[in-house]
């Protein structure tokens, strides 16, 4: 009679925390994300002018309220996808995930507050452009530069999430294997 071969141990769990994706990871996968916000924001710009017409007569087409649509409509998408499965089809592809500190996908209120802390960088560097009177392509470069000093805020984080993730209590996790050593 063969000898019977001892049986596997599973690998003990890791009681490290999971690994943050490099920020130029998260930097690509979020361009990749605004390549494909495009089609969603033109399929909702088209929902929008059909339903102009209407606004109109009701008295509600009013400056931005363009704008609060397509801030509503991102706001639907990124949350529905988050707290779905914690990604975006941009963060599938560059395999990246959001979770709470408990490992799980947010939940509708948790998404809704993160993609509105997201946004806290915008006020100031708007603030800042229209108090220098700038317009245009300089605002614009304002903007960009509020934008970067928010991203580079992760590097003052341990766990190098960004700002928006710490106060909401999530986090980014990388879900490609870990390399060996």
């Amino acid at each position: 009679m063969p000898a019977a071969t001892p049986a596997i141990s599973p690998q003990p769990a890791s009681n490290s925390m999971p690994r943050t994706p490099p920020l130029r990871r998260r930097l690509l996968c979020m361009l990749y994300e605004g390549v494909l916000l495009f089609g969603v924001l033109m399929a909702a710009s088209a929902v929008y002018i059909l339903a102009r017409p209407l606004l109109q007569q009701v008295g509600l087409d009013r400056p931005y309220v363009d704008q609060a649509w397509m801030f509503l409509v991102l706001a639907f998408y990124f949350s529905w996808f988050w707290q779905r499965n914690g990604q975006t089809l941009a963060m599938q592809t560059w395999r990246i995930r959001l979770e709470t500190a408990a490992g799980t996908p947010p939940r509708w209120p948790q998404s809704l507050f993160r993609f509105a802390l997201a946004w806290l960088w915008l006020p100031p560097a708007a603030t800042v452009g229209h108090a220098l009177g700038l317009t245009k392509g300089p605002f614009i470069g304002v903007l960009a530069i509020g934008l970067l000093i928010w991203i580079s805020l992760a590097w003052l984080d341990p766990r190098r999430q960004f700002l928006h993730d710490r106060l909401a209590g999530t986090r980014l996790v990388d879900l490609r294997p870990a390399s060996k050593p």
